[in-house]
């Protein structure tokens, strides 16, 4: 291991500053096992700032001598006292790594179809991409299933591609769920010390943080720290700043401080442009003709077009047959075209699903059961029409925050996929396929 050791050092002294190099890198032991390098620093302090800001460095340094997918894992020497150890050790599982390697990366930009309705998004997107980028804040809005995940992802797999960056990516919830436990275990400074020194955030689902204070206020610390030293930060969200009335009005200032931008439905052509290549993904050849069908018929969403493909595709497979107009009319069957409908019909359609009385969903009750209706309602009804969160929530006389704050424990709910989010999913499916709506089943975005 020591040859191959001194051949990362090699590589390293190549790409670091000499300062960096001797301070940081020289003072590890390395040892390799199984595919592993792990690397041991004399002190707690020097394991957390390699952690969060030469990892992807060292990573893709290490693959490149050793020729395979190496994982690096940093711990302390055992020298360290006690509690010194106990805290590094808690602290890195905790935490997670700063850039999760290119093969956690579910999306990349190759595979992102590029279109009016997003063409502003990925052009700011790719600018915080680039180290000598203008774009410093970007906040990008769009309904579940039309590519704001696949858009944060594939900065993230972009910048852990060219290293020298650090770049980290967490759902609002995540980053709920890691400073309770830092808190629990008094590392809150260590938490924010990791995120604070990142040159790109990725921060997914904010409209998550409605209602907590507290985290909502370590996020704004974490956010204005990268913000000054230069870092940038991509938030991604459902819904647009001036909805979220129950997040701090200087954090939501954080949000605005940059590019917003808008992700919309895509249009015909960019629909066919999607269904050539998800086709392709899948092995399968589709005529012109089909294509323009399919795409004509699915105007709602990538995941739509998605699902419907894969039963197009599994059909013609299972009878050993040509993907033919007839084959795919007979699955477009099963899914929506565009339909209007209205609060109301939504409203009673949920109602006969889940056995209950429009008039409890529209009063004060507080029963499990009137509040899930209530808020399939909200969730279904921002989905399906062009009503604002107000109007949502004039029929049951629920204000606006309480119209999001329902809509964003459906999409928890489904996200979790618990036993509740799948009974809401079934519902979901229920009455979109009653009232002839797009049926996409499942959480995403």
């Amino acid at each position: 291991m020591e040859t191959q050791w001194q051949d990362i050092m090699a590589k390293l002294s190549q790409r670091l500053e000499p300062g960096l190099l001797k301070i940081w890198v020289k003072p590890l032991e390395a040892r390799l096992e199984e595919g592993c390098l792990t690397l041991t620093a004399p002190k707690p302090y020097m394991a957390q700032w390699l952690q969060s800001k030469l990892l992807s460095v060292l990573e893709s340094t290490a693959r490149e001598v050793l020729g395979k997918e190496t994982e690096v894992r940093i711990e302390v020497r055992e020298q360290a006292t006690p509690s010194q150890s106990r805290r590094v050790q808690n602290w890195l599982p905790m935490l997670g790594r700063t850039s999760p390697r290119p093969k956690n990366w579910r999306y990349n930009f190759s595979d992102f179809v590029v279109g009016e309705s997003n063409r502003v998004a990925v052009a700011a997107a790719k600018d915080v991409c680039r180290s000598d980028g203008g774009v410093q804040t970007l906040y990008v809005n769009a309904q579940a299933g039309l590519g704001k995940t696949h858009l944060a992802q594939a900065v993230g797999c972009d910048i852990t591609e060219n290293p020298g960056r650090t770049v980290d990516y967490l759902t609002a919830e995540e980053f709920s769920a890691r400073f309770v436990a830092s808190l629990k275990s008094n590392e809150v400074e260590n938490f924010k010390d990791r995120l604070r020194h990142l040159d790109v955030l990725l921060f997914e689902d904010v409209h998550f943080l409605q209602n907590k204070p507290k985290i909502q206020e370590t996020a704004l610390s974490v956010v204005k720290a990268i913000q000054e030293h230069g870092g940038r930060v991509i938030f991604t969200s459902s819904f647009s700043p001036r909805e979220m009335q129950k997040v701090d009005s200087q954090l939501v200032s954080s949000f605005c401080s940059g590019i917003l931008t808008q992700i919309d439905r895509p249009d015909e052509s960019m629909r066919c442009e999607i269904i050539q290549r998800k086709a392709r993904a899948m092995q399968m050849s589709i005529s012109d003709q089909v294509c323009l069908l399919l795409a004509k018929r699915l105007d709602s969403d990538v995941r739509q077009i998605e699902s419907c493909l894969k039963s197009v595709v599994f059909k013609a497979k299972l009878l050993q047959t040509e993907i033919t107009p007839d084959l795919a009319l007979e699955v477009l069957a099963q899914y929506s075209t565009s339909t209007s409908v209205d609060l109301s019909f939504l409203s009673t359609l949920v109602c006969e699903f889940l056995g209950l009385e429009l008039t409890n969903l529209h009063s004060r009750s507080r029963c499990q059961n009137h509040v899930v209706g209530r808020n399939t309602i909200f969730y279904l009804a921002r989905k399906h029409t062009d009503l604002t969160l107000k109007e949502i929530g004039e029929p049951s006389n629920r204000r606006h925050s309480t119209v999001l704050q329902g809509i964003t424990s459906i999409e928890r709910e489904l996200a979790k996929q618990s036993s509740l989010g799948r009974q809401i999913s079934r519902v979901l499916d229920l009455v979109e396929e009653k009232a002839g709506l797009t049926r996409t089943s499942g959480a995403g975005h």
